[in-house]
């Protein structure tokens, strides 16, 4: 799943091969790239004139001339998390990282310490082990992690559908090299992330609209599922933070809703006490 900014590069470039041959670097090394890594920015930036603030308006936003609210930044780290653990193995830096991580006292925070205790107190390789048998497994894992199958009951159906119809408005598609469809829980949060992030070209209240449309209607089901299993031991940690970060992010967006639904109440009531 490619970003705007990844897919302009290319674009500019004239194909992955192109881009590649300009920087210096095997085709499949580009291939597998959802965005442009943070090292690469300044020489695709000088290779395609693509401006960095496009590559990467997460880490060049004063270019755009809006900063980013620190509360979103923090939302979106939080959807990149639980996208890389539920979408792959966290690797060594990954877990490193992880095991740095402090939280308030807040519920949130909490849930946020048990995760860095958890990938602290664990094997690396008993991780591994709890990744595939949830998610992978022989055939299938213990979880399937998609809109289509907790909505529906089957896979590729029509919140898949959605998923890819809204996705390619957005100017989101699918790296190469990822065989997941697109109502995967990990690809739909890192599309919100992205959202948050200002990645895509997108409308306002577009985040909340894919939130209700893609991840509302089932995800802290899965999140549930995934903390009340007997093989879960990190991943339980993991799901926990989940579900509470998907709890919040639901309560906020219908408040929002509901102020927006107060505010058209008192539109409407002055625009009549006018008229009367």
């Amino acid at each position: 799943m490619r970003d705007a900014g990844l897919q302009e590069a290319i674009r500019a470039a004239g194909g992955i091969s192109a881009l590649a041959r300009l920087l210096g670097l095997a085709q499949p090394s580009i291939s597998i790239w959802s965005r442009v890594p943070a090292e690469r920015v300044l020489a695709v930036e000088t290779v395609t004139s693509v401006s960095r603030s496009v590559l990467r308006p997460d880490l060049y936003p004063l270019e755009q001339g809006i900063a980013l609210d620190p509360i979103d930044a923090a939302r979106a780290n939080l959807y990149l998390l639980l996208s890389r653990l539920i979408l792959s193995v966290p690797d060594d830096r990954l877990l490193i990282d992880l095991r740095q991580v402090s939280g308030d006292e807040s519920a949130l925070g909490q849930a946020l310490r048990d995760v860095a205790r958890e990938a602290d107190v664990l094997r690396v390789d008993a991780i591994v082990r709890e990744h595939f048998e949830l998610f992978v497994g022989v055939g299938r894992g213990e979880f399937l992690p998609y809109a289509s199958y907790y909505i529906t009951g089957f896979l590729y159906e029509r919140p898949l559908v959605r998923a890819r119809q809204d996705m390619r408005r957005l100017g989101i598609e699918r790296g190469e090299g990822m065989s997941e469809p697109e109502d995967h829980a990990g690809f739909l949060m890192e599309a919100m992330a992205g959202i948050i992030l200002r990645r895509f070209p997108a409308e306002g209240g577009a985040e909340k609209q894919f939130f209700v449309r893609h991840l509302e209607p089932w995800i802290e089901r899965f999140f549930a599922d995934v903390a009340a299993s007997e093989k879960a031991v990190f991943y339980r940690s993991v799901a926990r933070l989940g579900q509470e970060f998907m709890r919040i992010e639901r309560e906020a967006f219908a408040l929002e809703a509901d102020i927006d639904t107060d505010a058209g109440s008192t539109a409407s009531e002055a625009m009549q006490g006018a008229q009367a």
